[in-house]
This record gives structure tokens, sequence and C-alpha cells, in this order.
């Protein structure tokens, strides 16, 4: 299975999947012009690691902003690592850091924590 790695720009986040230390991790702006196709090949890498995850899986998401449909797709994200820690097959954990000033990144977080069943810790960092 292939790491994948892709450098951030303006309008995309930052990605780094890596089975080997089972870490995941999505950082800065988000706002594609088409996310699904954008965060396509992170499903399907996810897709590929729930069917053998690392003990131990940590989700590490730094976001400075993102768009509604790539909020829809961060869920989608959330609602695959839910499915694989249900398995059984894997220990999840999000990481969601927001920078002190933004209460918009840190709701964001909380929403997510409400909506899936995962353990998240929000932080400023």
């Amino acid at each position: 299975m292939q790491s994948v790695n892709l450098e951030p720009d303006s309008k995309t986040p930052g990605v780094s999947l890596e089975k080997q230390n089972g870490t995941i991790k999505i950082w800065g702006r988000s706002i594609p012009e088409d996310s699904v196709g954008f965060y396509g090949p992170v499903f399907e890498w996810l897709d590929e690691y729930a069917s053998d995850p690392s003990n131990d899986t940590v989700a590490e998401f730094r976001m400075e902003y993102f768009n509604t449909s790539s909020s829809k797709c961060l869920l989608d994200i959330f609602r695959k690592l839910e499915s694989m820690q249900r398995s059984g097959r894997t220990k999840v954990q999000v990481k969601w850091f927001y920078e002190e000033d933004d209460e918009d990144m840190m709701e964001a977080g909380e929403d997510y924590q409400t909506i899936v069943e995962l353990p998240f810790n929000i932080e400023v960092g």
C-alpha cells in the first residue's frame, strides 16, 4: 500500500497518509473546485487501509478554512474512520487543531465530534 503525500496550495490542503505508522494528516485550506475529485484518492486510500489498518490510527486535522463541499468530504473521512473503529481492527484518535482566535474552526471540530462516535482531542495548535 502506497503512502499519499500531497503538498498544500492556495485551494487544496496538504495530505499525508501513512499506513506504516497509522497516521492521517490533513492541513491548510480546502476550497477546491471539485472537492469530491480532490478527496477521491483519500477515500480510496482509506478504503484500502481499512482492510488491514495499523493497531492505532491517528488522524490529525489542522484546517485554516474549508468550504461547504469540503466539510462534507471531511465528514465522509470521519465516517470511514468511525467504521474502522467499530470493526475493532484499529483504535482511532482524532486530533483537531485550531488557531487560538479561530472560534469557527474550534466549533467545526466540536460539530464533527457530536456527529461521529470517535475520540476527539480539540486543542489550540
